[in-house]
């Protein structure tokens, strides 16, 4: 049986439902290339899309301009 699970707070913790008793001893193999080294998330500023209208006079405000993007589909 191959069971997914997620690993959060030093507990292996199923995906899907388990058949097996309370208490059962298992084997967990963790493929090699899976084991992540914690790690700070990535700043926005290193994603591509980054700052790519920032030279948009057009936009001025954009809370405002997604605002009014939205208030037109409304209408």
């Amino acid at each position: 049986m191959t069971i997914t699970a997620k690993y959060e707070d030093g507990v292996f913790k199923p995906l899907q439902d388990v058949e097996i008793s309370e208490g059962s001893l298992v084997e967990v193999r963790i493929p090699s290339g899976t084991v992540h080294l914690k790690r700070k998330s990535p700043s926005v500023a290193s994603f591509a899309f980054y700052g790519m209208w920032k030279d948009r006079s057009d936009l001025g405000d954009s809370v405002e301009y997604i605002s009014k993007l939205r208030r037109n589909l409304r209408a």
